[in-house]
């Protein structure tokens, strides 16, 4: 496995950063190459006995280029941090950006701390900081060598890197902390901060998007708009849906308008009822390579017996061509996934997340790609979908206030 020109010049300006500060961060898009620019920096820098904490379903992929590569890595999965107590060398972060929760650091955040004491880290990640700078604090704050290091808290960085305001949730004020001061944040990073783009980086391809509406069966709308003006239906066999809050109610449209839904009494049932979004990607698509991103458990069952014998769920056997589709969910398959075989990406349903539409819509690019990657949005008519979708193209999550205004 050979390095392209440019993964040879960062890896070489990395090594470099990584010596002097002990820690280096690459900001470079989906796609074209971190994972084996930071081997190759890893290599570069001497380092024997390295640890790569990424995704479960990236684990593969990068330890089949590191073995091409030449380079022994040990690559595990931020579930299994709390199992680790042996020293490395070096350590591998990838999508670091998962480990920026603020204002109190995530519990993977303090286990890779442990592991990170005194350690030289390599920070990877397309999207450092997709919501808020102020995300940046407790990835740097994980290294014994961040710029921050005299604030011991987030709280007291924020004093000096963040407009702190005030917001109210069910009437009460809370202290909104996402306001970072970005030109003083970047006056004290952009030296460890390398950034790289698919245009830099010579990509011809790129993602074409398309929405496709789906009439769904009429349960479907009645059970919706019952439960908007009831907030609470119950059915034949005595389940009860509930939606006393805007909250519940928002999440029970996310649920319902893709054909599913949680039932919370007797026993929180999950029921899948209306199949009309999965028929129509199997008649749709019929012959083609597609990877099919989910957002809730019960529509994956829902793609299960529609597809039957057809859908798969490992990557390597989809990349293999041993199956035609293959069903991820949108969370676990945003990130370190490489889809670019498939010959469209098909979404089930859509994320609150601004960041999961940034990183899955990605999976399909490569440098390598020829034609323009082709990714569909499967919304129902008359439902929430195309309104989060509006929300997340803006790179902002689709919270209760948009979910308020959209819904009077």
């Amino acid at each position: 496995m050979q390095l392209r020109d440019y993964q040879i010049q960062i890896s070489n300006q990395a090594v470099e950063i990584l010596k002097v500060n002990k820690f280096v961060y690459l900001a470079l898009e989906v796609r074209t190459g971190k994972t084996l620019t930071a081997i190759a920096t890893a290599q570069k820098f001497g380092a024997n006995n390295i640890l790569f904490v990424t995704k479960k379903k990236a684990i593969s992929d990068i330890q089949a280029q590191s073995e091409a590569f030449g380079v022994k890595i040990y690559a595990t999965n931020y579930e299994q941090l709390h199992n680790l107590s042996a020293e490395y060398d070096l350590i591998i972060i990838d999508e670091a950006h998962s480990i920026g929760a603020f204002p109190v650091a995530s519990l993977r955040a303090k286990e890779l701390k442990r592991i990170c004491i005194g350690k030289p880290i390599i920070y990877l990640s397309g999207t450092p900081t997709p919501e808020s700078y102020s995300q940046i604090y407790h990835q740097l704050w994980v290294s014994s060598f961040s710029p921050f290091k005299k604030y011991k808290t987030f709280y007291a960085w924020a004093n000096d890197y963040v407009n702190v305001k005030q917001k109210w949730i069910s009437g009460r004020a809370h202290n909104d902390y996402s306001d970072a001061n970005v030109k003083l944040i970047e006056q004290k990073t952009r030296q460890f901060m390398i950034t790289f783009t698919q245009e830099e980086a010579g990509f011809e391809s790129f993602v074409n998007e398309n929405i496709l509406y789906v009439k769904m069966s009429e349960l479907t709308y009645k059970l919706a708009n019952r439960l908007r003006i009831d907030k609470i239906v119950k059915n034949s066999e005595g389940q009860v849906i509930m939606a006393d809050t805007a909250v519940k109610l928002m999440q029970k449209l996310h649920q319902i308008y893709s054909g599913t839904v949680i039932c919370e009494e007797p026993d929180r049932t999950v029921k899948g009822f209306d199949y009309t979004k999965a028929e129509f990607i199997k008649k749709h698509f019929e012959g083609k390579k597609i990877a099919i991103f989910y957002k809730f458990k019960a529509e994956l069952y829902i793609l299960m017996f529609v597809f039957g014998k057809e859908i798969g769920f490992d990557v390597d056997g989809f990349n293999n061509d041993n199956f035609r589709v293959i069903a991820l969910q949108i969370v676990s398959g945003r990130e370190g996934v490489n889809l670019s075989k498939a010959d469209a990406l098909v979404f089930y349903n859509i994320d609150f997340s601004a960041t999961s539409y940034w990183q899955a819509r990605a999976r399909l690019q490569t440098k390598d790609r020829e034609k323009d990657a082709q990714i569909y949005w499967i919304f129902s008519e008359g439902g929430i979908e195309d309104k989060i979708y509006k929300a997340v193209c803006d790179k902002k999550d689709y919270t209760l206030s948009h979910f308020k205004n959209d819904f009077k």
